[in-house]
């Protein structure tokens, strides 16, 4: 027990506002909603930079890293812009915004990448050397590309049928 009080208190409080920021995105999607295509790349920007950003800081830029995330990414893509088929996504081009139905996937997945890169970081602050296993480390990268990707895709869904 000790070991999660530690954990919590070594957290830099950034991260804290980060797991707050998509708590909060997650439970606006709950609704439907009129949103600017802005607003719907928040968070697939901010998982997009906070994965090439980690996987650069843990494993550094080399194709045995930007390969297995970048697949992931693609496939999660291509994932994400299925969850949008069905959807009725209608856009208002004069006000700018999209209207999007309520989102049941976005604070699940949220959480599921928060607690992703929160753990791989507990990892590599107590072992790093744990990263290092092939195994491991393709885990990682499949899921933070593959959550990123997920978003991705969706926010591409919307972009397209906003653009149409």
């Amino acid at each position: 027990m000790d070991t999660f009080v530690q954990i919590f208190r070594h957290t830099p409080t950034w991260v804290w506002f980060v797991l707050a920021f998509l708590i909060w995105r997650g439970v606006k999607a709950l609704q439907p909603a009129d949103v600017a295509p802005a607003q719907l790349a928040i968070v697939p920007g901010v998982l997009t930079i906070w994965g090439l950003f980690e996987l650069a800081r843990l494993y550094g830029v080399d194709l045995a890293s930007i390969v297995p995330w970048l697949l992931a990414f693609a496939l999660g893509g291509g994932l994400g812009w299925l969850l949008l088929r069905g959807q009725s996504v209608t856009a208002d081009r004069d006000r700018g915004v999209i209207h999007r139905p309520a989102d049941y996937t976005v604070l699940p997945l949220v959480l599921i990448a928060f607690s992703a890169r929160y753990v791989f970081g507990v990892l590599n602050a107590i072992a790093p050397d744990a990263l290092m296993n092939p195994g491991v480390k393709l885990l990682d990268l499949g899921l933070s590309g593959a959550l990123a990707g997920i978003f991705a895709g969706k926010f591409a869904g919307y972009l397209r049928r906003y653009l149409a």
